[in-house]
């Protein structure tokens, strides 16, 4: 049954990494910590394996996304190059210091970030886009604190580089197809802090890599890379704000049943 759970959830985060130019961790990483909760795995480590696996999806669902993004001259990929030193960066610091951390506080930040998101999305707030691009330093910093964010919740960084572009001056659907190029960066430094922090341990289940839980890994990946190039086509056609208002009600499902599940430890 899980493998089925691995299905639809990388058709979805597919979809949603060419719709809006995020990752899809958010609803990954809640779904893996339940799949995994269900199956047993090691208490302590439920959480670490689902960031790690979700970055390591991201990498392939970035890949997709910002090549269908590519194609219709969405994606400034000078941008792109001059983020992304900071980007892996703190990406692959953020990592190695959340492996460090109790899973429970883990998955309080992780619900904490997903409210802060759909707070956002919910109040439309947009940054004025009054300021041009900063110098490749300031950009780099900028990068080390999306990176190292996105590792500790596990996603590709959409949800902070997009408005941190658009604040920049970068049109909404530029923004979005840079945010998807930025994604992969991010989750290869990410994933593979999460696959180093892992390797040590030996008590991890049977097909893990670190951190990185290996058959979940594959089927998302594999059916994401289906849907993303379908999303990035849609994002042509549909409207934008909508499609966030859905996700903003499928994040408060998301986080309050997370909540819940704190509460009730």
């Amino acid at each position: 049954m899980e493998y089925l759970f691995y299905l639809a959830t990388g058709l979805f985060t597919g979809l949603l990494s060419g719709l809006l130019g995020v990752g899809g961790g958010l609803i990954m990483v809640p779904v893996l910590s339940f799949i995994f909760t269900d199956l047993g795995f090691p208490v302590a480590y439920i959480m670490q394996m689902a960031l790690g696996t979700s970055l390591a999806v991201i990498i392939f669902t970035s890949v997709a996304s910002s090549r269908a993004h590519h194609s219709h001259q969405n994606v400034d990929w000078s941008i792109v190059k001059n983020i992304a030193l900071g980007i892996m960066l703190g990406a692959f610091l953020g990592s190695l210091i959340a492996a460090k951390f109790d899973a429970g506080l883990l998955k309080v930040l992780f619900v904490i970030y997903t409210f802060i998101v759909t707070f956002q999305i919910l109040s439309d707030y947009t940054p004025n886009p009054s300021r041009i691009l900063p110098s490749k330093a300031i950009l780099n910093l900028a990068g080390v604190f999306i990176g190292c964010v996105s590792s500790f919740v596990g996603i590709g960084g959409g949800t902070l580089s997009v408005p941190f572009l658009v604040y920049c001056n970068i049109n909404t659907k530029s923004a979005i197809g840079t945010s998807s190029a930025i994604g992969l960066p991010i989750a290869l430094a990410g994933a593979f802090g999460y696959v180093v922090s892992g390797l040590h341990i030996s008590h991890l289940p049977t097909y893990s890599l670190g951190f990185v839980y290996l058959p979940a890994f594959a089927i998302i990946a594999t059916a994401s890379l289906v849907s993303a190039p379908l999303g990035a086509v849609l994002v042509q056609k549909l409207s934008v704000k909508k499609l966030k208002k859905i996700f903003a009600l499928l994040l408060i499902i998301i986080g309050c049943k997370m909540l819940l599940g704190l509460i009730s430890v």
